[in-house]
């Protein structure tokens, strides 16, 4: 009934329009509603025509090296998307312009692209920013890279990514969230309101359509994190149990907040490829949550469907993928290919292919293209100083202390400062991976921030001693520990290089190389005092590092400003509050190793590794403090509905404090057995020193207290359950819950 009213409302709005000697198709009227518009603009395509907008190529350059690097594809008139990074104002613009005068319905291009962590400026990496735990920054920080993308002409993000991932050899454990769910949920939440604006989850798309936001994409849907043994695009084994307590949660929370898009993932889901899958795609995503936006494939990920063993060619593959779920193609050629074939045939139906063009069409009306097309060759708006001053504060709070022997840090009475190894001189390493626009040779280094944060304070020199690969430079290590000998301190920068972590960069050993370790050595053996400065994006196990370095400072990948905010971590400018998203393991046996584990079958002891620790080298919550900071008096009782849980927190230092609360639940008892911890609220606030502040949590018992079994129905059970307030949640505060 729905559907014959909205075809009755095409059909009144074309007999006004004619009535009135306007003969506007209703299509091209920005006044009649958007699925009037749909409907209207269908009822005219050809299944040629359709075909097409269920297509994306790529336009101009890709900087992906997975991507096939340097293309220019021709497009074809009336074709549906492409990816494009941006940067030529006119072949832009002359593409589009075929379609809006050559094709016969005038119907835009979307133009797309991975702005992961950034697009002409970059911040800090995604697995680096949950550790900041400040979800309002990534909100901010996407909102200005969105208005970055429309400048360049580009509509249309393939971010965030929101793979819950567990193992650091995956190279693209650095564009996710981390370890838990709950994280990944919020910072999804967070990234697509930045991108879109608040106003897109509510059904008001004018941001967009005013050229201030841009369509966010979340991805991968749904399990690529969990890529067997780190290794890329490969077999993933995951129980329906997991599906929907782990994998699943974040991509909601991303559609809640307003995802106009989703990406299939590369990966096989327990013998079915994500990308050929119905139930996730169709009865999961469609049915049960509702979801009537773009589903676009991963690059080539229809194609791959043959690789995989799943389909045996790419006909068949093209049948498989649609008819899951997938709406657009990216770059396997499938559908433009044998659609059409397919239809004629019968294999795939074509009110299949109505109802993928439908939400392909209802994007790009919720964007704005019909009235707006082009790329204006109107003033930039400048969010340079915005982006600078939230780039700044996203490294300051993101960077973890991991260690502080003897308060190394900050560094207050030293004169000869040696800045020493290979990434102290690399604005190319903290730009990081995934760039897209950005030039790395704007990014500020860490050499360079130091000796701008100490002038006239400390004498700064430097060493670089090895290569990123651990190869010794001219001099090599007998420069560095010369320096090191007649310095007072040693700042050590090593880590990744820019292109070790991301889309296939899996590594076996996710440690230092051998060259990086017996530089650190050597400087050790001088005696002077060592802080290690770590880049990169991804958890390294430093088990053979730990002991050889007084301080040690995980920055990640802090993007183009994070340096100015490193140096002002280690002059003690800024004292450093990030927690860990994510484990550090002390070994590769350990992997995969994270805190939310259920409990084993026997008591402690028990079933543990013979031949070393099974206790991890920093577990996740972890994070260091200039300051003194005391948990007391955690306390939880009745607040209405629901339960409402305390804890004081004072700072006896002397310096100002932020502080990161993270709160954790233990269900007892369960019909499902239940993680021994649970991450279900997390909040930042300033802690002066001197003062106490409390920080609280409301607890609504079915938002907070329930769990989802393998059907993704969610329980509510009576009993007992522990709350916890602190960082790891091991040595957290506890205090006992009974929910009668």
């Amino acid at each position: 009934m729905a559907h014959s009213l909205l075809l009755f409302g095409v059909a009144l709005v074309s007999a006004m329009t004619d009535a009135g000697a306007i003969l506007t198709p209703a299509y091209k009227d920005p006044s009649a509603p958007v699925e009037v518009r749909v409907e209207d603009l269908l009822s005219r395509m050809t299944l040629g025509e359709k075909v097409l907008q269920l297509c994306q190529y790529s336009l101009g350059k890709d900087i992906n090296v997975n991507n096939m690097g340097e293309r220019l594809s021709r497009i074809p008139s009336g074709s549906g998307a492409v990816i494009y990074r941006g940067g030529d104002r006119e072949l832009r613009n002359s593409v589009q312009r075929r379609m809006m005068e050559e094709s016969r319905l005038g119907i835009p291009l979307v133009f797309g692209y991975d702005a992961i962590h950034g697009y002409l400026t970059t911040y800090q990496v995604p697995l680096g920013q949950a550790c900041s735990w400040d979800t309002s920054l990534t909100a901010r920080l996407c909102s200005a890279v969105a208005q970055e993308l429309r400048d360049e002409g580009i509509e249309w993000t393939f971010s965030p990514m929101v793979d819950v991932c567990r193992d650091p050899r995956w190279g693209r454990i650095v564009e996710g969230y981390g370890e838990d769910p709950y994280v990944n949920s919020a910072f999804a939440a967070a990234s697509v309101t930045g991108y879109q604006g608040p106003e897109a989850a509510r059904g008001d798309y004018s941001r967009l359509q005013d050229g201030r936001g841009v369509a966010a994409c979340i991805k991968h849907f749904v399990g690529y994190g969990a890529s067997e043994a780190g290794r890329d695009y490969v077999y993933t084994e995951i129980s329906d149990q997991g599906l929907w307590e782990t994998w699943m949660p974040p991509f909601k929370a991303g559609l809640e907040a307003g995802a106009m898009s989703v990406m299939s993932a590369f990966n096989d889901i327990s013998g079915i490829p994500a990308s050929a899958c119905s139930y996730t795609l169709t009865t999961v995503l469609r049915d049960k949550w509702g979801f009537d936006g773009v589903v676009v494939s991963d690059w080539g990920a229809v194609e791959q469907l043959c690789r995989q063993g799943y389909c045996s060619t790419l006909k068949d593959a093209a049948a498989a993928a649609l008819c899951a779920g997938v709406d657009i193609d990216m770059q396997s050629s499938a559908y433009d290919s044998f659609l059409e074939q397919l239809v004629s045939e019968g294999r795939v139906g074509e009110q299949v292919i109505d109802e993928a063009v439908r939400r392909v069409l209802r994007l790009k009306f919720r964007l704005g293209l019909f009235e707006h097309p082009y790329l204006e060759p109107a003033a930039r708006q400048d969010k340079g100083e915005e982006m600078k001053e939230a780039c700044e504060s996203m490294a300051a709070e993101s960077s973890v202390l991991l260690k502080n022997d003897s308060a190394l840090l900050p560094l207050r009475s030293c004169r000869r400062i040696a800045v020493i190894g290979p990434l102290a001189d690399d604005g190319d390493a903290l730009t990081g991976c995934w760039r897209a626009g950005a030039d790395a040779s704007m990014t500020q280094t860490i050499l360079s921030a130091v000796r701008q944060e100490f002038d006239g304070r400390c004498k700064v020199g430097f060493v670089r001693g090895c290569d990123v690969e651990g190869n010794p430079d001219r001099g090599g290590i007998s420069a560095a520990v010369r320096l090191s000998s007649r310095s007072d301190v040693v700042i050590l920068c090593l880590g990744e290089g820019a292109r070790w972590s991301g889309e296939n960069a899996s590594r076996q050993h996710p440690r230092l190389p051998e060259g990086q370790l017996r530089l650190l050595k050597a400087l050790r053996r001088t005696g002077t005092p060592l802080a290690l400065v770590l880049v990169g994006g991804r958890p390294l196990i430093l088990s053979d590092v730990v002991d050889d370095a007084d301080a040690i400072l995980e920055t990640w990948q802090p993007g183009t400003y994070g340096a100015r905010s490193v140096a002002g971590i280690i002059s003690g400018r800024i004292n450093p509050s990030g927690r860990l998203a994510v484990t550090f393991p002390r070994s590769e046996g350990q992997i995969p190793i994270y805190y939310g584990r259920r409990s084993p079958a026997r008591d402690a002891g028990a079933g543990l590794y013979k031949d070393g620790s099974s206790e991890p080298l920093f577990p996740f919550g972890y994070g260091l403090s200039y300051s003194m900071l005391e948990y007391s008096n955690l306390r939880v009782g009745k607040a209405g509905d629901g339960f409402e849980a305390s804890v004081d927190v004072t700072n006896k230092g002397s310096l100002d404090a932020q502080e990161v609360m993270l709160w954790y639940i233990r269900d007892v008892v369960a019909g499902v057995t239940r993680p021994m911890y649970e991450l279900k609220h997390f909040e930042r606030l300033d802690v002066p020193a001197g003062e106490t502040v409390t920080f609280s949590w409301s607890i609504d018992p079915g938002r907070d207290l329930s769990f989802v079994d393998r059907k993704g129905e969610r329980h509510l059970e009576s009993g007992d359950f522990v709350i916890y307030a602190g960082g790891p949640p091991a040595t957290a505060l506890c205090c006992p819950l009974t929910l009668p």
